[in-house]
């Protein structure tokens, strides 16, 4: 079936947060006396952050109590962190211009809360252009589960299989295509050239890397 919408994940892919998420992340688990570093927040990228904080105060042994705690003090962290240093990702206004002028429906699908969204969405520029937002945040379930991805086609009043996902990260791939999308993956450098991403119906380094050719490979 013909694509006719486009849904952007976020983090990683319109905007490079996923250093500041570690960053937060760091800092408040500094706070509850546990060492997280770069490389061990980088294993559980992808989740929810309550299930991130989920796993790793189990792997550190802090009490569960204290989950919603952090959680807050992350959020209120990575907030301001993007508010003053989030730097938007390459080709990110060149690949919203280009289905635009296809008159595509346009929505992001992401497991960060709506108040990031739309934070994101301000400082990108590119609100004109979105017709829908979803956020996994206070679903039953986060990626890889697709319910996200549903949900924002839904509220695009799109079919799921005329819809085209663009990921960065291997769980948003799985959970574009659980939800039967065709999927970009355009990963990390660091992890560029791991098989996994075999997953995906395309693999690209940059937003900015994506033309006519590749659309009309993705529409056949």
């Amino acid at each position: 079936m013909p694509i006719n919408t486009v849904i952007f994940d976020m983090d990683g892919l319109l905007i490079d947060s996923e250093p500041l998420w570690n960053e937060a992340a760091i800092e408040v688990f500094a706070t509850f006396g546990a060492t997280l570093t770069n490389e061990l927040c980088n294993t559980t990228t992808g989740l929810r952050t309550r299930e991130f904080i989920q796993w790793w105060f189990a792997y550190f042994n802090i009490n569960h109590i204290e989950t919603k705690t952090a959680e807050t003090l992350i959020f209120d962290s990575i907030l301001q962190k993007v508010a003053a240093k989030g730097t938007i990702m390459p080709g990110v206004h060149h690949i919203i211009n280009f289905f635009h002028e296809k008159g595509f429906k346009i929505g992001i699908a992401t497991s960060s809360p709506q108040s990031l969204i739309d934070l994101v969405v301000r400082l990108t520029g590119i609100g004109p252009y979105i017709h829908a937002t979803s956020s996994a945040e206070d679903l039953p379930y986060g990626k890889p589960h697709p319910q996200v991805y549903l949900d924002c086609a839904q509220k695009l009043k799109a079919n799921p299989t005329n819809c085209l996902a663009f990921e960065d990260s291997f769980n948003g791939l799985i959970a574009a295509k659980a939800a039967r999308m065709k999927c970009v993956v355009v990963p990390h450098g660091s992890v560029q050239k791991e098989d996994k991403w075999g997953a995906a119906d395309l693999k690209l380094s940059s937003l900015q890397n994506f033309g006519e050719l590749h659309f009309d490979m993705l529409n056949r």
